[in-house]
């Protein structure tokens, strides 16, 4: 039977292997030699969903938005990842991968970050489990995001600003690969996403699969059904849309749907629609989509949301297009926080940036009445307020609204 999921050489299709330097081979190789080992140990398994259950908060619920569903004239069911202790799907991630660094005698955790979330999750289960913790991050986004800084410091960890390139999440995943390749021995780097080299793109996307094995019991509860008729998850690296589809995604009853980030739109070169624009390439030790140039020098991707700043792709995303198994929409700057707006007046949910990309592809879709939907919330909107606030002024509505009278 054909499978979307990676083989054992650690590539979707053509997406996806292992491209690094010769100083971090062993580490890489260490970690592909002990990682599902240990994931499918009883004592992982029992230590993993315990802190699920009892500290980050599991399951998440799944909401029937019903004046949403409405508005669009099917049934929508929201995925809370935004209720999660730290505020998103994050944690889901670093609680399996700080457990993965300890039981390998790792005593120094680095990660990335783009809007701080998964800097924040980093930094919260090195303060839980008293390790030492250095988070890269971008200047431009330190600045977007300083809320999540100062969260992360609070927490114990150091936060290094990367001034280099855009100042964003490309560039703070390029100084974490360079810490990396300096401390090999003792340093166990938590990737974020569904990037970087094999096993990365696959541990991090069965560590977010605990989201789509909740759905289909959910959906079974209350539709009678495990299967929705469409997934819709927003797609920068691209792990909550992975942890979203794990479960489906060699269903074919269940359409996939991927929104990425349009910027200020596909035709003017500031965007991150990767998928749209990007040609295949290698990008921090992967072979996926990228956004380059006819030199093949990575261009600098742009969106009003720092959490889809990214010119690749997860390799498990880029195979779903190349495949078709996946339909992918870019979402513009301007439609995302209509669409937060609108989700905030219609379900009093104020959504990260990152997800209002989702709930912006709704308005591209058309739907049957019986058509049962589930889209991911993978955050909350703590972190963007400033930014929507900023976007409402623009628009001279007094409560910010670009389209509801808020008078009336």
């Amino acid at each position: 039977m054909k499978t979307f999921l990676v083989d054992q050489n650690g590539y979707y299709g053509e997406f996806g292997g292992a491209y690094i330097p010769e100083i971090l081979h062993k580490c890489v190789e260490d970690l592909r030699n002990m990682y599902l080992e240990v994931m499918q140990s009883e004592s992982f398994k029992k230590e993993y969903e315990q802190l699920l259950r009892d500290y980050v908060g599991r399951p998440s619920p799944l909401y029937l938005a019903k004046r949403l569903s409405r508005k669009y004239g099917c049934k929508i069911y929201l995925k809370r990842e935004d209720l999660n202790h730290t505020g998103s799907h994050k944690i889901n991630n670093t609680v399996g991968q700080i457990l993965l660094a300890r039981r390998m005698g790792k005593k120094r955790i680095i990660a990335e970050t783009g809007a701080g979330q998964h800097g924040v999750a980093t930094a919260t289960v090195c303060a839980l489990m008293d390790m030492e913790c250095i988070v890269y991050m971008g200047k431009t986004d330190i600045e977007r995001q300083h809320i999540n800084v100062e969260k992360m410091k609070m927490l114990g960890a150091t936060v290094i600003p990367v001034t280099s390139g855009n100042m964003t999440l490309k560039d703070a995943t390029n100084e974490a690969i360079r810490d990396w390749c300096c401390h090999p021995s003792d340093t166990f780097y938590i990737i974020g996403s569904v990037v970087g080299p094999h096993p990365y793109p696959d541990m991090v996307s069965k560590l977010q699969a605990v989201i789509s094995e909740e759905i289909k019991k959910q959906l079974l509860e209350q539709e009678g059904r495990e299967n929705p008729d469409y997934l819709i998850a927003c797609v920068g690296g691209g792990s909550n849309a992975a942890g979203t589809i794990y479960h489906y995604i060699d269903d074919m009853r269940t359409q996939i749907v991927l929104a990425e980030a349009g910027g200020k739109g596909v035709e003017t070169g500031l965007t991150a629609a990767t998928i749209k624009l990007g040609q295949t390439g290698i990008i921090h030790g992967a072979r996926t989509y990228v956004i380059q140039n006819e030199d093949g020098q990575i261009e600098e991707p742009y969106s009003i949301s720092a959490g889809l700043d990214y010119p690749g792709i997860g390799p498990i995303h880029a195979n779903l297009a190349a495949q078709k198994r996946a339909t992918v929409l870019p979402v513009n700057d301007d439609e995302a926080i209509e669409a937060a707006y609108e989700l905030t007046k219609l379900e009093g949910i104020i959504p990260a940036l990152e997800s209002a990309h989702a709930i912006g592809a709704l308005s591209k879709m058309e739907f049957k009445p019986t058509d049962v939907v589930v889209l991911t919330v993978s955050g909350r909107g703590d972190k963007d307020i400033n930014t929507y606030l900023r976007q409402g002024a623009a628009a001279k509505f007094p409560c910010g609204h670009p389209t509801y009278d808020c008078q009336a």
